[in-house]
C-alpha cells in the first residue's frame, strides 16, 4: 500500500485525536513508520488536491477526499480463497486488459496468485477450478469479464 492509501485509510478509520491528529486505539498513527518530510510533503499534495483539509480538531478528510475513498474501497473488491477449488492446476486464465485499466490488471493477478495461481506467462495463469461465482459476477459488474478467457484443462499443469 502506498503512503497516500495509508493516510487517507487512517484518515478514515481513525476516531480519537492526540494534539490534531487522529489516532488508533493505540494513540499511533498508521503512518508513522514514513519520515517526517515525507509526510509533510504528502500531506500537502493531498490539501492541493482537496482530498484533506485542516480544522480546529486537525486534518479530516474533505467531502471529495471521504468520495475517493469509497470509490477506492467499493471499486475493487477484496476476495478470499475459494475452499471448493480442486487440488490440481486444472483451468487456464487469459486476459487482456487495456492499459489504461491497470489498476482493475493489477487487482486481477494478485487475485490469481491468492486463488493459488501460476504465472505461465504476462497475460496467461493456470490453477485449480473453478474461479469462485462472487468473484466472476464482480468481473462482470466493472466491465472485466470480456476481457477474460478460461479454458478447462484435460490434464492437469504440472
Amino acid at each position: 500500500m502506498s503512503m497516500v492509501s495509508d493516510i487517507l485509510e487512517e484518515l478514515w478509520n481513525s476516531e480519537l485525536k492526540y494534539k490534531g491528529i487522529k489516532i488508533n486505539i493505540f494513540g499511533v498513527p498508521k503512518f508513522s513508520k514514513y519520515n517526517h518530510k515525507s509526510m509533510c510533503d504528502t500531506l500537502g499534495q493531498l490539501k492541493r488536491k482537496g482530498l484533506i483539509e485542516k480544522e480546529l480538531s486537525g486534518l479530516v478528510l474533505s467531502k471529495r477526499g471521504k468520495e475517493y475513498v469509497r470509490k477506492k474501497f467499493d471499486s475493487l473488491k477484496q476476495f478470499d480463497k475459494p475452499s471448493n477449488s480442486s487440488k490440481g492446476k486444472n483451468l487456464l486464465v487469459m486476459f487482456d486488459v487495456p492499459t489504461e485499466r491497470k489498476r482493475e490488471r493489477e487487482w486481477l493477478r494478485w487475485h490469481l496468485k491468492k486463488f493459488e495461481y501460476i504465472m505461465i506467462q504476462q497475460s496467461v495463469w493456470v490453477g485449480p477450478s473453478p474461479i469462485p461465482k462472487e468473484f466472476s459476477d464482480y468481473l462482470k459488474i466493472i466491465k472485466l469479464d470480456k476481457c477474460i478467457k478460461t479454458f478447462k484443462l484435460e490434464k492437469p499443469y504440472k
